[in-house]
């Protein structure tokens, strides 16, 4: 078929109408979308800029998860070493319960031997012992102190116990000779020649009081509750009490990070509290020892929270900056491809009025051709 030959007038009116028609679906396109770029067509500069803009912005938002659940771990780690330190602080105040209960004498009064007579020599009350040999008293964890026996009455013998402080001497009613430690105190009983004690049958380790065990057996449990509750404050398999570190990157690139070391909160661990044996509290010394490593732990759990807390401070500044930093890049692509909404409106409405002109002029230029129809 031929070609339907326009006027130029009618031509020129006709393009017109087709661009004007292109740029009202161009603009109701950024209207419905938002977007002045919605392709590289475009604005190709725009677009890859933005692109690239919103792919790291997306990298920083995985990040912050991955920043949130480390900062979960190391509040994990936190609340453990709070419990801790309470649990530590209950075994303080059983040792020191146990340090102001003095030991009662049980049933068991200790070692005895039958006495004639007060003023009979050790000689001769104990066959084999020699002048000068040497009777050793000692008393819970003290020193051990000295009485030399040689040919002391008992009556001497007695009184020379009674002068070690801590030790306490007597005949008793039934007429025997009766040693022990001051407040049912434990008590060793020795000599420098094998035979003395032995001869005057107060050779070995005496205990009068049986009243500081429960206290050592709660002890001992509380230690174990110690490693349980170490063992616990884990978060998805990273346990800072343990001995887990954790490593913790601040950028996509993986170039910029913080290790945070674990330790190891346990008994037999950097707590060092060590297990009580049995009757061992009966010895103040060993007493005091433990509520010195207790307090020992009490600080040691006090450094490290303190240590927890600088790293979760580092570690919540810079999951705000980088929050911060998503935030710019979305901005900077938004820049470069939203559209404004107002200024399309105020496009779209110029556009309809244009479209109308060009209709009304199409129809103006096609009338010079309906005349010459007339002519016919």
């Amino acid at each position: 078929m031929a070609e339907v030959v326009l006027s130029g007038a009618i031509r020129s009116n006709l393009l017109s109408i087709q661009n004007t028609a292109r740029l009202l679906d161009d603009t109701q396109l950024r209207l419905s979308t938002g977007l002045k770029v919605n392709s590289a067509v475009d604005d190709p500069t725009a677009f890859f800029q933005a692109r690239s803009l919103n792919t790291r912005a997306g990298d920083l938002n995985r990040l912050v998860d991955s920043l949130q659940q480390s900062i979960n771990t190391i509040q994990t780690a936190d609340e453990g070493i709070t419990s801790l330190q309470k649990l530590v602080e209950s075994a303080k105040a059983l040792a020191n319960r146990a340090l102001e209960t003095p030991i009662v004498a049980s049933s068991s009064e200790g070692p005895r031997q039958v006495v004639t007579d007060p003023d009979v020599t050790a000689t001769a009350f104990a066959s084999g012992i020699a002048s000068g040999d040497v009777l050793t008293v000692q008393v819970g964890g003290g020193s051990v102190r000295s009485v030399t026996v040689g040919s002391k009455t008992i009556g001497e013998l007695v009184s020379a116990i009674n002068a070690i402080t801590g030790v306490s001497a007597e005949i008793t009613n039934e007429r025997s000779l009766k040693i022990e430690g001051d407040s049912g105190r434990a008590l060793v009983i020795g000599s420098s020649a094998g035979s003395v004690a032995n001869d005057l049958g107060l050779a070995g380790s005496f205990t009068n009081g049986t009243n500081r065990d429960k206290f050592e057996t709660d002890y001992n449990e509380l230690r174990l509750q110690i490693d349980q509750l170490a063992g616990d404050a884990n978060y998805q398999g990273v346990n800072l009490l343990r001995g887990d570190d954790l490593t913790i990157n601040f950028n996509e690139s993986q170039t910029s990070q913080i290790t945070i070391r674990g330790v190891d909160f346990t008994v037999d661990g950097d707590l060092r509290l060590p297990e009580i044996t049995a009757r061992s509290w009966e010895n103040e010394v060993n007493l005091r020892n433990t509520v010195r490593d207790l307090d020992a732990a009490s600080r040691t759990l006090r450094t490290q929270a303190s240590t927890f807390g600088s790293n979760l401070g580092v570690v919540e500044i810079r999951q705000g900056f980088t929050d911060q930093l998503i935030n710019t890049l979305e901005g900077g692509a938004a820049d470069l491809t939203l559209a404004d909404t107002n200024e399309e409106g105020a496009n779209l409405l110029a556009l309809q009025t244009r479209q109308q002109l060009g209709s009304v002029a199409l129809s103006i230029a096609s009338q010079s051709e309906q005349s010459v129809l007339q002519l016919f």
